[in-house]
Order: structure tokens, then sequence, then C-alpha cells
């Protein structure tokens, strides 16, 4: 929690002022007893009716004031939990976008989002109870048990019996409690897991007619939430109804003793009165006190969830700028990588290099690391042996936005954003003009159905880009990437959802309109990377070959048999 605690230095009077007045609510409620214990003895006793009317005033004042600093301790509570846990959010957002590919890996996607939402939630709520009532309780407790020794110093040992019975219950309980509570913080990082899934993956789920295997394994990760949460529950039910019984018989044995010293005349009718108030204080506070315990404990571990996002190293960045005027503008020595946790390198001792205006193509089966080693040019991972260099310069102390605005990085995934066409061909360079946006989409083969739509390039993309068909996706995407003209062009196997035809356009206009920019391309297709100038061939991790088509199909086995399944006739016969 105490990594968290600076986002509270803008409310410094809010948490001073709110617990002050919710002391004074606490000392008013002290002193009702009192004043109820003299007009039993004053005025009901000699039936005084204005000592009782006046004094009923008394309480009746004494309420209202409680209620004024009860609510002026609400506000304070709120406005201090609720601007804590928004400078928090933004906070951890703004740390999360820093991180680096590793970073996010190490604790997952689905874990982020709940911890973003669901764990700054709750540790929002334990800023907010302990505002309102971390003083109150335990000050209500004290003053309870300090008031009831002024009015009996023998009939408060009851208390002091009672109490610790009260506290050993409370104790018990969450000592069982407060580990299952951590338990269901992570099933419901799997909830939260599982539905991101599924909502992403809906088609796929529904092309393998899936839905109930997904419904089903749904469903026993929220019933596994619900048994844990309703574990818990019955445990705690325990708490009240055992902690009540206490306390009822300790006013059993007050009223019993108490009444015995009323006789002797030790004790009067309105002290017992307000003995017995006191006591119901005190075991109030002791109930509010174990759920505070609770609350607490819940946002300690909700602070922890999140203390370990920001404890993840933001990416590092370094000062150096590719001026893109060597000769090789990429240059890889050696550079191997291994992620997190694996057990064997996903790239291993890659070395190569490409000159502006020159295309790499890349293939191999899946899981050869193609991807990985596209992911090391931007520097998206860092090389752990070796070194990549962009322009003669190491990525890893490269100025990661200088050399990331100079990189066209087309993903696996087409990914567009709610919004219009626009608005997601400019997230390259925010002062695109439209004719650069058109130019782009033509050289992706993507004006031509652009054009078509009812507003052009206002035509509204909804979230993911679902209004559009994959190879449209992928065209935008790639024309989101060429705005601007990159320097270098990374095409992730992003003309999948292309056919033949549109491939081919697409690659003669990115070598007549992006005539210096170096493109790696990446691909299952043979077709798309014929004209490469040099092809490296991915095989667990390594580069098995490296050369250009007719090299490859004469010398290379793995990249021959790849050639001759896509084939369906003589590579003469075929013009793509």
């Amino acid at each position: 929690m105490r990594p968290l605690l600076k986002y509270l230095k803008n409310y410094k009077k809010e948490l001073i002022f709110g617990p002050f007045f919710k002391l004074l609510e606490a000392i008013f409620e002290l002193i009702v007893p009192m004043v109820m214990a003299k007009i039993i003895d004053n005025g009901i006793a000699s039936r005084d009716s204005s000592y009782i009317i006046t004094h009923s005033l008394l309480i009746v004042l004494l309420g209202v004031c409680g209620l004024a600093f009860a609510l002026t301790c609400q506000y304070l509570a709120a406005r201090c939990a609720y601007g804590f846990g928004t400078e928090l959010r933004a906070a951890l957002y703004e740390h999360i976008s820093s991180l680096s590919y590793t970073g996010i890996d190490r604790i997952g996607t689905g874990s982020l989002v709940n911890r973003l939402t669901n764990d700054t939630n709750t540790v929002q709520s334990g800023v907010n109870m302990f505002i309102r009532l971390a003083v109150r309780a335990p000050f209500l407790i004290i003053g309870a048990a300090v008031m009831a020794v002024m009015i009996d110093l023998r009939l408060s040992l009851i208390f002091f019996v009672v109490a610790p019975l009260i506290s050993a219950v409370i104790f018990i309980i969450m000592r069982r409690t407060i580990p299952m509570y951590k338990q269901t913080q992570r099933k419901l990082d799997r909830a939260s897991m599982l539905t991101r899934e599924n909502l992403e993956g809906t088609r796929v789920i529904r092309a393998f007619a899936r839905q109930q295997e997904e419904i089903d394994e749904f469903r026993e990760a929220v019933d596994d939430i619900a048994a844990s949460s309703i574990a818990v529950g019955k445990i705690s039910a325990i708490l009240n109804p055992v902690a009540f019984m206490v306390m009822n018989l300790g006013i059993v044995a007050i009223l019993w003793f108490g009444g015995g010293r009323i006789n002797t005349g030790s004790l009067t009718q309105g002290e017992l009165t307000a003995f017995t108030n006191y006591m119901t204080q005190i075991l109030l506070a002791l109930v509010v006190l174990a759920n505070l315990i609770v609350i607490f404990t819940k946002a300690f571990a909700a602070a922890s969830r999140v203390s370990e996002v920001f404890a993840l190293s933001p990416e590092e960045n370094g000062t150096a700028r590719p001026d893109f005027t060597a000769e090789n503008i990429i240059e890889f020595r050696d550079a191997s990588f291994t992620y997190d946790g694996a057990g064997d390198g996903s790239v291993k001792n890659i070395s190569f290099t490409l000159r502006p205006g020159q295309t790499l193509g890349i293939i191999g089966g899946t899981g050869s690391g193609k991807s990985t080693l596209a992911s090391l040019i931007p520097c998206y991972y860092r090389p752990t042996e070796g070194a990549v260099l962009v322009s003669g310069k190491d990525v890893t102390v490269c100025d990661l936005d200088h050399l990331r605005r100079n990189i066209g990085y087309v993903p696996q995934k087409a990914v567009l954003f709610s919004g219009t066409v626009r608005e997601n061909m400019r997230w390259r360079r925010a002062d695109a003009t439209d004719e650069e946006i058109v130019s782009a989409l033509k050289t992706a083969q993507a004006w031509e159905f652009v054009s078509r739509m009812p507003d052009g390039l206002d035509t509204v993309i909804s979230q993911g880009g679902r209004n559009l068909s994959g190879g449209q996706k992928q065209r935008i995407s790639i024309a989101r990437a060429l705005v601007g003209t990159p320097k270098i062009l990374i095409l992730d196997d992003s003309t999948s959802a292309l056919d033949y035809a549109t491939d081919l356009a697409l690659r003669r206009s990115l070598r007549t309109d992006l005539p210096e920019t170096a493109v790696v391309m990446i691909s299952q297709r043979t077709t798309s990377l014929r004209d490469a100038d040099k092809i490296i061939v991915m095989d667990d991790g390594e580069a098995a070959a490296v050369g250009t088509h007719a090299e490859l199909v004469e010398n290379c086995p793995i990249y021959r048999e790849i050639y001759q399944s896509q084939m369906k006739e003589r590579e003469g016969g075929s013009d793509v």
C-alpha cells in the first residue's frame, strides 16, 4: 500500500478533517448515554417534565450535530477516495502503456485489465472506509470503555471479559477468511481472462460451434468464484450471531450484577442504562472493526497487486537517433531472444543486413520465430544476446519514439479502432493531409473500396473494425503504416486475407511508391516473397537458409517443400 500513498498527496486536508469530523460525531455519540442517565435519574425519578424536555432536546441537538459531522465526513471521504482512485487509475494506465512487451507478458493482459478496474476500485473503497470508520470504531471502543469505568469500576470488569471474547471470535474468523479473499481475487483474474478471450474470439468460437464448451468453462470459473465467496460468507456469517450472543450474555450479567448494586445504592437506574448502552456501543464498534479488517485486507491485497504492476520497470528509452543514411538500414549480429520462463530461445543467432529499398522475406512454420524476429527491429523485445542495429545504431540505446516513428508496423492481426477511416489513418502522423492518406490507401489497394463508401474517409469504423471484411481491415492497417513514408515497413503476415491478384498489386505498388523504404515481409506464401532481395527460412528459431527465391528452391529442402506444396502448377505457369 505504501507505494500508492503518493496519490493521496493532493488530498491532505480531506485526510485530516474527514477523520476529525468523524471523531466529533463519536464524541457526541458517547455523550448521549450520559444524558439519558440524567433524564432517568433526575427527570423521570422526580417527574420533572421540563428537565425531561430540555434534556431530550439536548439529545436531538447532539443527534443533529452528529449527523452534520457525519455528512461532512462522508463528503470529504468521497472527495478523497474518488480523487485518489482517479489519479491511481490514470497513473496505472500510463504506466501500463510504458511497459515493454516483456512486462505485459509477465502479468498478462486479462490480469492487467482486472487490476486496472477491480483492484483500483477495491483500494479506493479501502481509502473511503479508512477516513469514515478507521478512527471512529477504535475511539468508540476505547471511549465507551473509559466511560463505563468512570460509572462503575467493578461492574466494568464485565467489559474486560466480554470484549476479549468477541475479539477472539473476530480473530478466528478473520484468520480463516483473509486467505480466502485473496484466492477469490485470483479466481476473478481467470474469469476476466476467459471473458476477454471469448469476446475477442467469438467468431472462431462460432466457426467451430464451441459456444456450449466455452459457456461451460466460463460457468465453471464463475461457479468457482461463487463457491469461494459463499464459503467466505458462511464463515463470516458466524460473526454477528456469535458476537451478539456474547454481548447479550454480557448485558444479562450487567443487569444481574447491576441490579444488586442498585439495591445497595452503589449504582442508579440511569447509570445502569448508560452502562448497557456503552456495552452495545462497544459490541457494534467491534463488529464494524471486524468488517473494516475485511475491507482493509481486500484493499491491501488489491494494493499489492497494483504495486506489482508499478514495480515493473518501464520500457528503457535511449537517446540515440538513427539518421537512416547508413548503408545498412537493418543489421542483425548473432541476435537471439528468449521469452521469460521459456526453456528454449525463440530466435537464435540470426545475422543479416538489409539496405534501404530492399525487401527481406521471412518464411517458416508456425512457431518458428518469424514474428519474434520482426519484433526485435522496433525494439518491442530486446535481444537477450547479440545486437540489432538500425542505421548503425543499436536499438537498445535508441530513442524509441524516434525509432518507431520511422517504422511502419502491421501486426498479424489487423487492429482498427472505433472512429472514422481518416482518424485511423492518422495514427502514425496526426497532421497527415487527405492527399497523403489517399496516396497511402492507393498503395495499399484500399482506396478502391474506401472511395465507394458513402462517407469516404469519414466512414465510421466500428470497434475492432467489425463492419469491414478481413481483407479490408488488413489493407487499411497496411495503409495506416504507410502514411508519412516510413523508412522501414514491417508486414507481419498481414496480407494473408488478400487474394493473389491484390497481393501482387500491393507488392508492385510498394516497389513503385516507396522505392527507398526497406520492407520486411513475413508471409506463409512463397509467391508473396518471390521478388524479395533475400529470404530467411526460419526453423525452430534458427535461420535454416538465407537467399533469393530461386536459390532457396534449388538449395533449401524446407523452402522447396513449402513452395511445392503451395503451387499447383509449375513456377513458370503463374504470374504471381
